[in-house]
């Protein structure tokens, strides 16, 4: 056999670094971090939340690991961050944040999840090559096999800190402790714990027992929820694709908390077929789409963010379901027609502080000076919006909130300032705790997330 004339050409270094690049892509472990690191890059920069994660940019079979993997690393962010500090020799500079995101998600999977620990460090130090950064590997596999050594001793020592023992960021803690003395270290750890999965079922299609049934038949373990009527809560989350009639617009996700707002608006419009009732926060809609579910009513949902309000029209769609959808802001008037409201939904913008478990980011992106600059536009949006209420109708505020700033001093204030309107919030209701003239439920402890409500009446002159 005679030989070829001549060598064939080898590729170029950069086509051998594509080739490369894609051939660790198609490894699932190193992608998914990779993934992971760059969708985390915003929150640990403070430039950005989880909000609308796209957990489609990984395969199918990575989605829940690059879920958990984000979230978990939100929830341990300040312990993760003590111990990398302990495991770099000097940190990373700036342009580097996907490199010390990846060093928190290996920290993470060594601590927190059961994964083992040659797929942590030998993973998630591979991942560095899917980011360009081909140097960090080492440094990576150095800093994480020294954490599977000194482990107990390191965690022992970063510890020592209660805002890092705790996973909250000091001034949370003070402002947890100022407002709830007996219940701040409670509300911390439940905070740390990712929150139950809750349904809330369409009474247009049956009541939630028959629908316990259907989930039971389908192999899902749920329980009714203590407060909320229309309430179910899984014993383990699940993808809502999996959920009996989901898509025919059944069933909806929903907390308990956020479903008691048709306990307390459900005496005022029960018996006023058509009546005007304004959402004036409305999206992501779960309200707006209860109380359509529940009552007769002419429905004007309003919201300033373009984008989230699609998010509304999208579940009123899926629940065939119709509000007048309105763009606009709650601190104007601009989008009103004259007409007055006989009720009136504000759940107003606030810290999130109530549903730090499941929005774990929070703990990262909020800062101190936002509860009183939110404190100030939820009293412009009060005052703003009362003058649209009917004479005998009703506003409902609410949070996800367990500030008294956003809360219970925000009432108090409004009514101290408002000589018509006076405070009906039910004081025999068997949830949450009394909070000025409204009601106050802390994450977990009351069994659901932090809310606060209060209802109010305008005076018939």
């Amino acid at each position: 056999m005679s030989q070829p004339s001549e060598q064939a050409p080898r590729p170029s270094r950069q086509r051998r670094s594509r080739q490369e690049a894609r051939g660790l892509e198609n490894d699932g472990g190193l992608a998914v971090r990779a993934a992971a690191a760059r969708a985390l890059v915003p929150v640990i920069t403070g430039k950005g939340s989880l909000t609308g994660l796209n957990d489609h940019q990984v395969v199918a079979r990575d989605r829940s690991l690059f879920k958990a993997l984000c979230y978990g690393t939100c929830r341990t962010l300040p312990r993760l961050e003590a111990l990398a500090g302990k495991l770099l020799v000097k940190p990373f500079k700036a342009r580097d944040a996907d490199v010390q995101a990846l060093l928190l998600l290996g920290i993470h999977q060594l601590l927190y999840l059961r994964i083992p620990a040659h797929a942590a460090v030998g993973e998630t130090a591979g991942a560095a090559r899917l980011l360009g950064k081909e140097w960090a590997t080492r440094v990576l596999n150095g800093c994480l096999r020294r954490l599977q050594r000194e482990a107990a001793e390191l965690q022992a020592e970063v510890d020592r800190d209660p805002a890092v023992a705790l996973l909250h960021p000091k001034w949370l803690l003070k402002a947890l402790r100022q407002a709830w003395p007996d219940d701040w270290r409670a509300i911390a750890q439940a905070n740390n714990a990712p929150g139950p999965m809750t349904l809330r079922v369409n009474r247009r299609h049956g009541d939630r027992e028959a629908y316990l049934e259907r989930l039971a038949a389908a192999g899902i373990t749920a329980h009714l929820c203590l407060h909320a009527p229309d309430g179910i809560t899984l014993k383990t989350p699940c993808d809502v694709q999996l959920l009996p009639g989901f898509e025919e617009g059944h069933v909806s996700v929903q907390d308990e908390a956020a479903q008691l707002t048709s306990v307390l608006l459900g005496p005022i419009l029960a018996p006023r077929p058509g009546a005007r009732v304004l959402d004036a926060c409305c999206a992501p809609g779960g309200k707006t789409s209860h109380l359509l579910e529940l009552f007769d009513i002419d429905m004007q949902a309003v919201d300033s963010d373009a984008e989230r309000l699609a998010r509304v029209e999208d579940a009123l769609a899926r629940l065939h379901l119709q509000a007048r959808l309105t763009h606009g802001d709650a601190t104007g008037r601009d989008w009103w027609d004259s007409e007055p409201f006989e009720a009136i939904l504000l759940d107003a913008p606030c810290s999130g502080s109530g549903v730090i478990r499941r929005h774990p980011d929070i703990k990262r992106l909020r800062r101190p000076s936002d509860i009183k600059a939110l404190a100030v536009l939820q009293g412009k949006m009060l005052d703003n919006l009362w003058p649209l209420l009917r004479e005998g109708g009703t506003l409902l505020y609410a949070t996800c909130s367990v500030f008294p700033e956003e809360n219970s001093e925000q009432i108090d204030a409004f009514l101290a300032r408002t000589p018509d309107a006076e405070a009906t919030t039910p004081e025999d209701v068997a949830w949450g705790r009394p909070a000025g003239a409204g009601r106050q439920l802390l994450p977990e402890l009351d069994g659901h997330d932090g809310f606060f409500y209060a209802r109010l009446r305008k005076r018939k002159a």
